[in-house]
């Protein structure tokens, strides 16, 4: 049975940092990434790298300030956030896909619960 576990949400002000995990069980991955979801928004891409760390694609928005990382032999996926600001604030998912590298939610087939970041101005 698969199953992503997100953790490591919390309050934060603006300019500070958080680190989310993601644990995930079952099996391993070709790629696992974040997305994000604001209230009265639709999820959005953050994030993704494959299993070997070749490949890594980050949203204009995050990119510079997040950073993701994975420990494969863990199946642990990290996501430093730093520089946070109040438009950072979401849930934020976990996810997975058998594709090689893709940022289209469509082609993730598993995702964990969301874990919430909120930042404060």
């Amino acid at each position: 049975q698969v199953q992503l576990v997100e953790s490591g949400g919390g309050l934060v002000q603006a300019g500070g940092s958080l680190r989310l995990s993601c644990a995930a069980s079952g099996r391993t991955f070709n790629t696992m990434g974040w997305f994000r979801q604001a209230p009265g928004k639709e999820r959005e891409f953050v994030t993704a790298q494959t299993w070997n760390s070749a490949n890594t694609y980050y949203a204009g928005s995050v990119k510079g300030r997040f950073t993701i990382s994975r420990h494969v032999a863990k199946n642990m996926m990290y996501l430093q956030m730093n520089s946070l600001k109040p438009e950072d604030s979401a849930a934020y998912y976990c996810a997975a896909s058998s594709k090689a590298m893709t940022y289209r939610q469509s082609e993730y087939d598993y995702w964990g619960q969301g874990t919430q970041v909120t930042v404060s101005s």
